[in-house]
C-alpha cells in the first residue's frame, strides 16, 4: 500500500483556510471604516454594517469547515473501500489511535471491536504495543510511511502504517510465520533465542524461547541442566514438560552480550532429506555438512562468511582448518564410530588474509542410509587471542624473572672479574707487557656488563640514573654518532618543537633506545632513504587507548622515529617487542634491541607504540611525561665523583656484608688499599653478631641487598636502632627499584649497582664518610 501524493480537497482547505481568514478579517476592517465614512460617521449604522460583515465571514468559515469534514470523510471512505478486500488485517485510525474503520480480515483475526484503540486490539498479540505504535506513527507522520517486523505470540508480523492527511493513519498487519505451540521450531527467523549478559543473567527471551521452555526465566541455571553451557553441543533444556534436547549455538551480540539459539538436535540414525538442509541456510550459526571422507557436501551462508572463499563443495576439511594435533580423517572416523571423547575442538583456519580460530563440534546424522556429519562452528578468534595474550604475558614474566636472576649472578661474577683486574692494574704500569692483556680483560668485562644490562632492561630491573633532560640538547649531542651509524645512503633529519618541555629520564639509556630505533630504520632501507626524528609537545585531553595500554591525561613530550623502509607485516607487528623476536635474517639481529627499548621506556614511566605498513614504512612513537616546573625531584645518589681529586680518604671503619666470597674478597682488598679498616661478614646474621660489641665503632655499612636469610635492608634497620648515625651503602646486581620503599625509610643510604669498579666503590664510601 502506498500513500497518494495528490492533495485532496480537505488538505487544500486546511492549507488555505488561515490565509483566507486573514484576508476576510482585513476586508471586514476596511468595510467598517468605509461604513463610517459613507454613513456620515453614524456609529449605530457603522456597527450594523460591521456586524453584517462579520456574519458573512462566519458563514464562509462554517462552509469551509463543513467542506473539510466532507472531504476528509470521503478520503477515509475511499480508503476503507480500498482495504475492504485486502487479505491482511487493516485499520484506519486517527492521530489518537482510535479505530475509525477496519476490514473483514481484521474482524476475523481480532474479532469485532467497537470504539476500540489499535493498541488494545494488538495487546493480545504484542507485549506492550503502545511504544511500538507510537514509534511507527511518528515515523509515518514525518516520512509518510513506516514498517517494522515484530515478534508476537504466534510468530512474526510485519506492521506497516501510512499517513492519511494531517490526522489519519492506515495500518496493515501482515502475518509472516505462524508456529504451532509445543514444538521446537526449525525456521531460523523464529528460533528460540536467549540474550545473555556478561554475568550469565538472561536479559531477554523471544516468544519462541518462552513457548519452548514454558515460562520466562532469568538465569541460565534455570534453562540448562548442566552447569557449563557448551556451544555447538546437544544439551538438555529444562522445560515445564521435562528435559528436552536442543543443539545450542552461540553468536556474539556485542557489548559483552551473547545470543544463545536452541536448534533442533540431530539424531543418530535420523534420515535427513536434501531439502531439509535448506532450512539451515538462513540460520545465524555457521554449519557445514561433511561426508565420511572429510569432503564438504554443503554449507550455509554463515559458514561461507566465516571460512572464506576456500569453502566450497568438494573441498576437504583438512584444507580449511588445521591444528588438531592428529589427522582430520581420524577425528571424523572417531566421531562416526561414537568413540569421540572430547565434544569440540579448537582449530585454526587456513585463511591467508587474517588469523582466525574456530571451535568445531561434530554431530552424526544419516542421509538415505549413509552416515554424514554436521559441523557446528563457533568463531573463537577473540577467545584464542586473549588466551595467546595471557600465555605471552606469563612467558614474558618468566623470561623476566629468569633474566633478572641470571643477570644478578652474572653481575656478581663480573664484579669479581673486573675488580680483581683493577687490583692487578694497580701493580702494572703501561710499559709492562701484561698491561695490555689486563686492559683487554677489563674491556671485555665491561662489554659483558652491557649485555647483562640488556637482559635487565627488558625485565625492567635495570639501574637507571634519571636526570632532567631537554631532548633538543640530548639529540644534538647524539647527532654526530647517529650520522655515523646510518651511513652515506641515508639522510637523517631532525625536527623539534619550538617550545619543548623537559622530561625525566636516564640520558645514557635513552640514547641507547634512540640508537636501536635508528639502526633498525637503517636496516629496513638497504637502498637508502630518509630517517626522520621529530620531537613535539602534546597534551592529552582524554586518555589514549592503544594496544591494550591506556595513556593517562596530561602533557607529554613525544619522539617519533620514522622511515620509508620495507615495513612490518601486520601479523608480526604485535610481536616486535618480544625478546629474541626479529624480522631480520639469521645472524643479522639478536632480537633484543626493541625489547630492551621497551623495557627502558616502561621503566622510565613512558610509553612506546609502533605503526607500520608493508612497503610504506614504520614509525615508532615514544611518550614521556612532561616534568612539572615546580616538581621537587628526590634522587637517590649513586656513584658520585669526589669534589677534588686529591680528596683522599682519611680512614674509617667499614662493615662489609657480602655473601659472594669473590666479591667480598675484592671489595675488602680495595677498601683496605684506600686506608679503611674493614670488618667482613658473610651474611646478615654474622653482621649483627659482630655489632653486639658495644665498644666497636662503625662508620659505614656496605651490604648486599639480596642474601640468604635476612636481606640487607632488614638487618640494617635493626642495626640502626642502636647505631643511628652509621651511614649505609647498598650494593646489588638488581636495579635500585628492587629496594622499593625499604631504602627510602633508611636515612643516609645510597645505592651502588653491580658490577662496580675499584674506584666506584672507594669513591662511594668516601662520599658517605665526608
Amino acid at each position: 500500500m502506498q500513500s497518494s501524493t495528490r492533495m485532496t480537497f480537505a488538505d487544500r482547505v486546511v492549507m488555505i483556510a488561515p490565509q483566507r481568514l486573514i484576508v476576510l478579517l482585513g476586508l471586514s476592517i476596511i468595510l467598517c471604516l468605509a461604513a463610517l465614512i459613507v454613513l456620515d460617521g453614524s456609529p449605530r449604522r457603522a456597527a450594523t454594517a460591521a456586524g453584517m460583515s462579520l456574519g458573512c465571514i462566519a458563514a464562509v468559515l462554517i462552509v469551509l469547515r463543513i467542506g473539510h469534514r466532507i472531504a476528509r470523510g470521503q478520503s477515509r471512505k475511499s480508503l476503507s473501500l480500498f482495504i475492504t478486500n485486502d487479505s491482511a488485517p487493516s485499520f484506519i485510525t486517527g492521530a489518537d489511535g482510535q479505530i475509525a474503520s477496519s476490514n473483514a480480515a481484521a474482524t476475523r483475526t481480532f474479532g469485532e471491536r467497537k470504539d476500540a484503540t489499535l493498541a488494545s486490539v494488538l495487546a493480545e498479540r504484542i507485549s506492550n504495543p503502545g511504544p511500538v505504535l507510537f514509534r511507527l506513527q511518528s515515523r509515518a507522520a514525518s516520512g509518510g510511511a513506516a514498517r517494522e517486523e515484530i515478534i508476537t505470540n504466534s510468530g512474526q508480523i510485519l506492521l506497516s502504517v501510512h499517513a492519511i492527511g494531517p490526522d489519519g493513519f492506515a495500518w496493515r498487519v501482515e502475518p509472516q510465520n505462524v508456529q504451532a505451540a509445543g514444538s521446537l521450531p526449525s525456521d531460523s527467523r523464529i528460533l528460540p533465542m536467549l540474550m545473555v549478559g556478561r554475568s550469565g543473567a538472561i536479559l531477554s527471551m523471544n516468544h519462541a524461547a518462552r513457548q519452548f521452555i514454558g515460562s520466562r526465566v532469568k538465569s541460565l541455571d534455570a534453562v540448562f541442566s548442566a552447569q557449563v553451557v557448551t556451544p555447538g553441543t546437544v544439551m538438555q533444556i529444562s522445560t515445564t514438560s521435562g528435559n528436552q534436547p536442543a543443539l545450542v549455538a552461540q553468536t556474539d551480540a556485542g557489548a559483552g552480550r551473547r545470543a544463545l539459539y536452541l536448534l533442533p538436535p540431530p539424531v543418530v540414525g535420523e534420515q535427513v532429506q536434501n531439502h531439509d538442509w535448506q532450512v539451515f541456510q538462513d540460520m545465524p550459526i555457521p554449519m557445514i555438512k561433511i561426508a565420511p571422507d572429510g569432503t564438504v557436501q554443503s554449507y550455509n551462508k554463515r559458514a561461507s562468511k566465516l571460512i572464506g572463499v576456500m569453502l566450497d563443495e568438494g573441498a576437504h576439511l583438512s584444507a580449511l582448518m588445521e591444528g588438531l594435533g592428529r589427522s582430520i580423517n581420524d577425528w571424523l572416523d572417531d566421531t562416526l564410530a561414537g568413540r569421540l571423547v572430547q565434544k569440540s575442538e579448537f582449530l585454526r583456519l587456513t585463511r591467508g588474509d587474517c588469523e582466525a580460530f574456530v571451535q568445531v563440534t561434530l554431530n552424526r546424522i544419516e542421509e538415505d542410509g549413509t552416515p554424514a556429519l554436521i559441523a557446528v562452528l563457533h568463531d573463537a578468534t577473540e577467545l584464542k587471542s586473549l588466551e595467546a595474550q595471557f600465555v605471552q604475558s606469563q612467558k614474558m614474566q618468566a623470561i623476566g624473572q629468569l633474566a633478572g636472576g641470571v643477570a644478578h649472578d652474572f653481575n656478581n661474577l663480573l664484579t669479581a672479574i673486573s675488580g680483581h683486574c683493577d687490583l692487578l692494574l694497580l701493580r702494572h704500569d703501561q710499559g709492562d707487557r701484561d698491561y695490555s692483556d689486563l686492559i683487554q680483560i677489563n674491556q671485555n668485562a665491561n662489554r659483558a656488563a652491557a649485555l647483562v644490562g640488556q637482559l635487565l632492561a627488558f625485565s625492567r630491573k635495570q639501574t637507571l640514573r634519571p636526570e632532567t633532560l631537554d631532548m633538543r640538547d640530548t639529540l644534538a649531542d647524539l647527532t654526530h654518532l647517529l650520522n655515523r651509524l646510518v651511513g652515506e645512503k641515508i639522510t637523517l633529519t631532525l625536527s623539534h618543537d619550538p617550545v619543548l618541555h623537559p622530561i625525566r629520564a636516564d640520558k645514557r639509556q635513552l640514547e641507547q633506545v634512540l640508537m636501536n630505533l635508528v639502526v633498525n630504520a637503517r636496516d629496513a632501507m638497504p637502498s637508502g632513504g630518509e630517517i626522520r626524528i621529530i620531537t613535539e609537545c602534546s597534551k592529552l585531553e582524554t586518555p589514549l587507548q592503544r594496544d591494550q595500554v591506556t595513556v593517562p591525561v596530561g602533557q607529554y613530550v613525544t619522539i617519533k622515529v620514522s622511515d620509508d623502509g620495507s615495513g612490518i607485516a601486520q601479523d608480526k607487528l604485535q610481536k616486535v617487542f618480544e625478546p629474541f623476536f626479529t624480522t631480520k635474517r639469521t645472524g643479522e639481529g639478536t632480537g633484543l634491541g626493541l625489547s630492551t627499548a621497551y623495557g627502558i621506556i616502561k621503566q622510565s614511566g613512558g610509553y612506546i607504540f609502533v605503526d607500520s605498513t608493508e612497503g610504506v614504512g614504520t614509525c615508532f612513537t615514544l611518550y614521556f611525561p612532561v616534568l612539572a616546573q615546580n616538581a621537587h625531584v628526590s634522587v637517590t645518589k649513586a656513584v658520585e665523583k669526589p669534589a677534588a681529586v686529591g680528596n683522599a680518604p682519611k680512614g674509617g671503619v667499614i662493615l662489609l656484608v657480602e655473601d659472594e666470597a669473590p666479591v667480598r674478597a675484592f671489595a675488602s682488598r680495595a677498601l683496605r688499599l684506600r686506608g679503611y679498616t674493614v670488618l667482613e661478614a658473610e651474611n646478615a646474621e654474622a653482621a649483627l653478631a659482630t655489632l653486639e660489641d658495644v665498644d666497636l665503632k662503625i662508620d659505614v655499612f656496605v651490604t648486599d641487598v639480596v642474601m640468604p636469610g635476612m636481606d640487607g635492608p632488614s638487618w640494617v634497620r635493626q642495626a640502626l636502632i642502636a647505631r643511628p648515625d652509621v651511614r649505609v651503602v647498598f650494593v646489588s646486581g638488581y636495579a635500585e627499584d628492587s629496594l622499593g620503599e625499604a631504602q627510602k625509610k633508611i636515612p643516609n643510604s645510597v645505592f651502588l649497582p653491580k658490577p662496580f669498579s675499584l674506584s666506584d666503590l672507594t669513591e662511594t664510601v668516601n662520599n658517605q664518610l665526608h
